[in-house]
């Protein structure tokens, strides 16, 4: 099945290394661009309907290539994967309609939250995808039913809304989804899942293909329609990882903690919208009002170029998942790890509060340096 996994990727990447471009022309020829201005911080027109190729492309490249004949002696598993695969098209349309309208016309955040509520819903209750069990973390094992569809629903929300909100740099949301959907499908491969790889690796594609265009300084914005399309496919892959069977693991992928490695994998989103949502709760805001308080809104404060910022992330986002992997003696101690984790991530909020405090001391004496200097050259010249 490795061929097919790597026919996958290609093919999603190849469409939209073939289409981005054209689609970048017609998005300027029909005035569908982002005006800079306001909290924008770019500079330029930039196209913003690339989450159209995204979802195309991942779309294609999964139903193209999406096959259940190593699953010929398990019935059950066919159907599961036939009715999951029903489901996840179903959803994404649901997600990417509202997306595509949002990108052009502009969308209510009350008809934005009824879609949200309406296909978390189509995931729990209808797919049966949802969190049953903590796995050990903090001693918890399996949790109550209404306390399963509330945890699974709050994700959904989280991780969504997650991608949606750090896709404030060149290149962050593309390059976290396609670190996040390579660690999975990896995962996926090491439990001999091919089904959840290839949608995982059909979306790492798009991404990556994406990235060429939307790496700073970025050519075409994927918008709501695309940082949806990853949320979505990224919290249907976790809750996937978190709730697989154990029964059908082997190797050492039996000794790590599936809910931290999950975690591990959308770690940057995920505490970026915590920390948000938090902020802005304690602030009397609302959870979802826009502001510059994301942490790639305090990178770039520091002096950061997009590119720059984009990268740290980058690193950040890989640590974490490395941080997962080799917890792996903690194996019975899942709380623990994630632990780890919240320190990792308060510790590098911490040590960027510090650097961005040494770079404004150093660029205010600086400019103090230089004022003098202004200062004794017009004396001089008097």
């Amino acid at each position: 099945m490795m061929p097919v996994l790597i026919l996958v990727f290609v093919t999603s990447f190849l469409l939209v290394l073939y289409c981005t471009p054209p689609l970048i022309k017609v998005a300027i020829l029909k005035r569908l661009f982002d005006e800079p201005g306001g909290r924008k911080i770019h500079k330029r027109v930039v196209p913003t309907i690339g989450g159209i190729i995204i979802f195309a492309a991942t779309l294609f490249s999964f139903s193209l290539w999406f096959s259940v004949d190593g699953l010929n002696e398990n019935m059950e598993r066919v159907k599961q994967n036939v009715h999951e695969f029903k489901l996840i098209i179903a959803t994404l349309l649901i997600l990417f309609f509202v997306g595509v309208k949002d990108d052009i016309i502009g969308t209510s955040p009350i008809k934005k939250l009824i879609a949200h509520v309406l296909v978390g819903l189509m995931l729990v209750q209808i797919g049966g995808i949802r969190i049953t069990s903590l796995h050990g973390i903090f001693g918890i094992e399996v949790i109550p039913e209404w306390a399963s569809i509330f945890l699974s629903l709050f994700t959904y929300v989280v991780v969504v809304n997650g991608f949606n909100l750090i896709d404030g740099v060149d290149g962050l949301a593309a390059g976290v989804g396609f670190i996040s959907s390579s660690a999975m499908g990896t995962w996926f491969i090491f439990a001999n899942d091919y089904v959840l790889a290839c949608l995982a690796f059909s979306l790492a594609g798009s991404l990556i293909g994406f990235l060429i265009f939307n790496f700073s300084p970025a050519k075409i914005f994927m918008g709501d329609s695309g940082s949806l399309t990853i949320g979505l496919l990224l919290c249907i892959l976790s809750i996937k990882l978190i709730e697989y069977p154990p029964s059908q693991l082997n190797g050492n992928i039996l000794y790590l903690s599936k809910p931290v490695f999950a975690i591990a994998a959308i770690f940057y989103p995920l505490a970026d919208t915590l920390r948000i949502f938090t902020i802005r709760a304690f602030s009397g805001q609302s959870p979802f009002s826009a502001d510059k308080n994301h942490l790639h809104h305090r990178i770039l404060a520091c002096g950061f170029s997009h590119v720059k910022t984009a990268i740290l992330i980058y690193i950040f986002s890989v640590a974490a998942i490395l941080i997962s992997l080799i917890s792996f003696p903690l194996y019975n101690f899942p709380g623990v790890s994630l632990i780890i984790l919240i320190a990792y991530a308060l510790l590098c909020t911490l040590a960027l509060e510090i650097i961005c405090r040494i770079r404004k001391t150093g660029s205010k004496k600086n400019q103090i340096a230089q004022d003098e200097i202004s200062e004794q050259e017009i004396a001089e010249y008097e």
